[in-house]
């Protein structure tokens, strides 16, 4: 049987991982070469992005990368988040499929053939589902609240969101702009665009070296995520719908605080001193920009949506 003639690309965000790097590159070497032996893959490239580690990280990727052809890396100047460090590889992988892992170890390669044996089955991404997760209540209990809201929230029934241990068709890389904190929130841009989404459990290990990177200024980056990716998921190709909405709710208040001072004018009465009234006109000067922002919005996406149909239609041409 021939080797399936496709190349996996694996994106590894580091911030002072030293110790883990070379056990962990290890056991993705044996694990690739069990998937080529399922016939899963032909050629691999690992690419370690040092997202401006303090210790000897850089070094140690140096290393690897002089003995081993199919080791690349990126390293940052400072600390920019795992967002950057994904997005940034993103650009760079060579390959057809990318699994993206921690570097901590805590992610086990061994389920690396349950990963391209998911995507085989016609799906875009695949998400790890830490069923047991090995970490502590101050993690697992946050992050569990996380993943039930944004479930209900983008309509995708992923147990784990958080998880960085996942599988995409290049065309998923290509397709997603990550960052922020967005890459908790892949799965649902990935949705957004229409692209199938699938999960499996996978085994998580205990962190052997080092601490864990994240505080709890975390959970604020997330929540301010969450808007945005709301936002994203509902309006971003109808803005009129969300602005439009707010403009016209805040006329209607303020047209009906408006009428109701009308009335009481004509019935002999001052308005003049009303705050009412500032209010009442404050509310329609409000809405009127709100439904304005909405229609500009409107007309800006129709006009890049024609550019992109006359790009595509001349390259179909040729």
């Amino acid at each position: 049987m021939s080797e399936k003639k496709r190349k996996v690309s694996f994106v590894i965000p580091a911030y002072n991982e030293e110790e883990s790097l070379e056990e962990l590159y290890s056991l993705i070497k044996s694990n690739v070469e069990l998937c080529r032996k399922e016939n899963l893959l032909s050629d691999y490239e690992v690419i370690f992005v040092d997202d401006g580690s303090t210790d000897h990280t850089q070094n140690v990727i140096r290393k690897m990368s002089d003995k081993d052809g199919h080791v690349r890396y990126i390293f940052f100047r400072k600390n920019f988040g795992k967002s950057i460090a994904l997005q940034t590889a993103f650009k760079n992988v060579t390959g057809d499929i990318v699994i993206t892992m921690d570097a901590d170890l805590q992610d086990d390669p061994c389920e690396l053939i349950n990963f391209l044996k998911k995507i085989d089955e016609g799906y875009d991404l695949v998400s790890g589902w830490k069923v047991n997760r090995l970490d502590s209540a101050e993690k697992r209990l946050p992050s569990k609240l996380f993943n039930q809201v944004t479930a209900k929230m983008s309509g995708i029934n992923l147990h784990d969101f958080d998880c960085g241990y996942k599988a995409y068709q290049r065309e998923v890389t290509d397709s997603v702009d990550v960052y922020g904190q967005l890459h908790r929130y892949i799965p649902v841009l990935a949705f957004r665009k229409g692209f199938r989404i699938a999960e499996i459990p996978v085994h998580h290990n205990k962190r052997k070296h080092g601490k864990s990177k994240y505080g709890m200024e975390r959970y604020m980056q997330g929540l301010l995520d969450f808007f945005t990716v709301s936002f994203l998921t509902k309006y971003h190709d109808r803005p009129m719908y969300f602005f439009g909405k707010a403009g016209l709710l805040s006329l209607f208040v303020g047209g009906s605080i408006c009428l109701f001072l009308t009335v009481i004018w004509c019935m002999g009465n001052s308005i003049g001193t009303r705050p009412l009234l500032q209010l009442g006109i404050l509310l329609i000067i409000l809405g009127i920009q709100l439904f304005s922002v909405g229609f500009i919005g409107n007309m800006l996406l129709d006009v890049t949506f024609k550019n992109n149909y006359s790009e595509a239609h001349v390259k179909e041409k040729k």
